[in-house]
């Protein structure tokens, strides 16, 4: 299954370049899916309610993914240092609980942001390529 990251649905949904594989991805009908922390991403960004409602029935089709309790906080920190000790920062928190989320439940994320890359280099993440 293909988690889709924050930054892929806002370019699917502003029709830029990094929303294509997406496009092409639910015109396959792939098993894609997204984690709470995408669905408030998402539709805190949306500024029109007409719009927002519009989007947030099209993203509660897929799977939503949640945390595991105080275990994937854990593993979040986890992988926060295991990137710093080999030398890569991660700029967002939310990142790597995302990133938790994604290995906890054996998915391949897609993105656009490259933290989640220096989070595969350092851990178990999969990135959808």
């Amino acid at each position: 299954m293909i988690l889709v990251d924050t930054s892929v649905w806002i370019d699917f949904f502003r029709g830029k370049e990094g929303g294509r594989i997406l496009h092409r991805l639910i015109e396959e009908e792939e098993s894609l899916c997204l984690t709470g922390i995408h669905l408030t991403e998402v539709l805190q960004g949306v500024k029109e309610d007409r719009t927002h409602k519009q989007i947030q029935k099209h993203l509660l089709t897929f799977p939503i993914f949640l945390t595991k309790e105080i275990e994937t906080y854990l593993h979040a920190s986890d992988i926060f240092r295991t990137c710093r000790k080999q030398g890569k920062t991660i700029r967002k928190t939310v990142d790597c609980i995302i990133a938790a989320i994604a290995i906890e439940n054996k998915l391949t994320l897609l993105h656009n942001d490259r933290d989640f890359d220096h989070i595969a280099d350092c851990t178990h993440l999969k990135i959808y390529r």
